[in-house]
């Protein structure tokens, strides 16, 4: 997406279909996003640190993050049993 000496861009701040795909979610999926937007990839136990919302919390977000398409995951390079979300721009 981006090239060397690029910054990424904020999906949440720059992308209008972003936006309103997210707007319609639950207050959990929003602050699950938006630490995804700072700090990726994380598993489901290190969103739910850095969230302070509980895991079975924090992977209802996830699913409905998945659902609206904001959301993706691949195998963690460092544990390959984990999985590891990102935002999905």
């Amino acid at each position: 997406m981006s090239t060397t000496g690029e910054q990424r861009r904020s999906p949440i701040k720059h992308d209008e279909e972003f936006r309103e795909r997210l707007r319609e979610l639950p207050p959990s999926a929003k602050l699950v996003a938006k630490v995804l937007e700072t700090e990726e990839p994380l598993s489901q136990g290190q969103l739910a640190e850095e969230s302070l919302l509980p895991d079975r919390t924090v992977r209802y977000a996830l699913n409905r993050l998945d659902e609206a398409g904001l959301v993706d995951s691949r195998y963690s390079f460092r544990d390959a049993r984990k999985q590891v979300y990102f935002l999905d721009h």
